[in-house]
């Protein structure tokens, strides 16, 4: 275990004992109770990876969905890739759109904590995604049925899951990116 685990362990014991509320490792409820969580160093692997796949699995859904409709179309890549991009920002900003919405926020709110809470987490998975795709020879001029198509583009998934991972790690932990969602929605829940 390291020190940030231990001291956040630490603070969300005292924190209980003091009559606290605690959510999966993450404190809620800055000075006027929401807002950043507090102690912010201690943002577990767990709570990191938990909030990627969240992201992940709107990249997924949307990313798929363009990369069919652009195949189905008989697009090139080009076009194809903008609109799988377009979806993937768009099926990973309304999971956490719907999210913070059933919590009680209002639309114009909710819209700004899904960009707060997603842009990073989505730019860096799609960026990871795309380029993946692209530097597999091949998988750029694949179709729907061949395998090839499939392994680059769920290949570039696993790898851009590796990689952002660290990056929600971080922002969690900085009271960024996820911290903003849990945040917004405890305070409303």
């Amino acid at each position: 275990m390291d020190h940030d685990e231990q001291h956040s362990q630490h603070h969300d014991e005292q924190h209980r004992r003091q009559g606290g509320e605690h959510h999966g490792g993450e404190q809620h409820g800055g000075p006027h109770g929401h807002g950043a969580p507090e102690g912010r160093a201690g943002a577990s692997w767990a709570m990191a990876a938990q909030a990627t796949l969240h992201c992940l699995t709107g990249c997924a859904i949307g990313e798929i969905l363009g990369m069919v409709i652009g195949t189905a179309l008989g697009w090139g890549n080009v076009p194809t890739m903008v609109a799988a991009i377009v979806l993937a920002f768009l099926f990973g900003y309304s999971f956490t759109l719907f999210a913070v919405r059933r919590a009680g926020l209002d639309l114009r709110a909710a819209v700004k904590v899904a960009l707060a809470a997603d842009t990073v987490s989505i730019a860096v998975m799609e960026l990871v995604d795309n380029s993946i795709v692209a530097l597999v020879p091949g998988a750029m001029d694949a179709q729907l049925s061949d395998g090839l198509f499939w392994t680059a583009l769920l290949g570039g998934f696993v790898i851009a899951f590796l990689i952002t991972t660290p990056v929600n790690k971080w922002m969690i932990g900085r009271g960024k990116g996820h911290a903003v969602a849990h945040s917004a929605h405890s305070a409303h829940a």
